[in-house]
């Protein structure tokens, strides 16, 4: 869980310095168009909505983007977004590293040859669907920001506590697996697994309880990890990650590779 972690939080640094490009807005656009489509386009009643204007919100995208993607979503601005559909790929990378891909796309041609292209140069090859998916489990993921108990001059009123006892029965009581604490550029903060179906009611829960929900997600997580320690491997692993990212057909990328915080700075090298 550790170096999925890590590989999750350089993958957020990214996005904040692509999102100014322009391309976590093209990403996340394409999840709210998805959402609204599927459901009604009123996050009050779509919570996978909801969650997707979140993640907008996260990354700086403006409020008028998210209403003109809402609106596509609800067939209200043409339906030029329509075709987009929702594929997993599956691969390997360099040492058989398992890779699952999620794109949307309205061209499954275009981004398998877009995929296969990225796999080639970078020490892998694109599989038949099914290849490594079963390596892998889809969990809801809550993150929950912490703030420590102050002793400074502020009142206590403006202050947040947070104890971690109260915040593990937090988590028990929104029925949450496991969590960890980790660190991001906010500073520390506790990262809960559930099962996919439990993720809004453990958010809801959260929430109820006056917590400070900075991320919810689902995500892919491997049941089992292949430690990497060739300098060279985790170079071509991480080329690779960043080729398949930034993919506009791409959502995300999730693989089975652990490796120490020296090598995973190679990809920001």
């Amino acid at each position: 869980m550790a170096g999925h972690s890590k590989w999750a939080n350089i993958k957020r640094q990214k996005a904040r310095v692509d999102a100014v490009k322009g391309k976590v807005f093209t990403k996340i656009s394409r999840e709210i168009i998805v959402a609204a489509r599927s459901g009604v386009p009123d996050p009050e009643g779509n919570f996978q909505l909801r969650t997707a204007i979140d993640k907008a919100k996260a990354a700086g995208i403006p409020n008028d983007n998210i209403d003109r993607a809402i609106a596509k979503g609800a067939g209200k601005l043409g339906a030029d977004n329509a075709a987009l559909e929702a594929i997993r790929y599956e691969g390997y990378g360099s040492g058989g590293v398992a890779i699952l891909i999620e794109a949307l796309t309205d061209n499954r041609n275009r981004t398998a040859a877009d995929l296969r292209v990225a796999f080639s140069k970078n020490g892998g090859n694109l599989g038949e669907t099914g290849c490594v998916g079963w390596m892998f489990e889809q969990k809801g993921v809550v993150e929950v920001s912490l703030t420590p108990v102050e002793t400074g001059r502020k009142p206590r009123s403006e202050t947040v506590v947070i104890q971690e006892e109260e915040l593990l029965e937090a988590f028990l009581d929104g029925g949450a697996e496991t969590y960890e604490l980790i660190e991001t550029e906010a500073g520390t903060a506790a990262e809960a697994i559930t099962e996919a179906i439990n993720l809004e009611p453990l958010s809801q829960t959260l929430k109820d309880k006056n917590y400070t929900i900075s991320r919810v997600e689902l995500r892919w997580i491997p049941s089992n990890t292949l430690e990497v320690t060739d300098p060279d491997q985790a170079r071509s692993l991480l080329k690779l990650m960043d080729a398949l990212e930034d993919l506009d057909d791409v959502q995300s990328v999730t693989a089975n590779f652990e490796m120490t915080d020296e090598l995973m700075s190679l990809s920001v090298a």
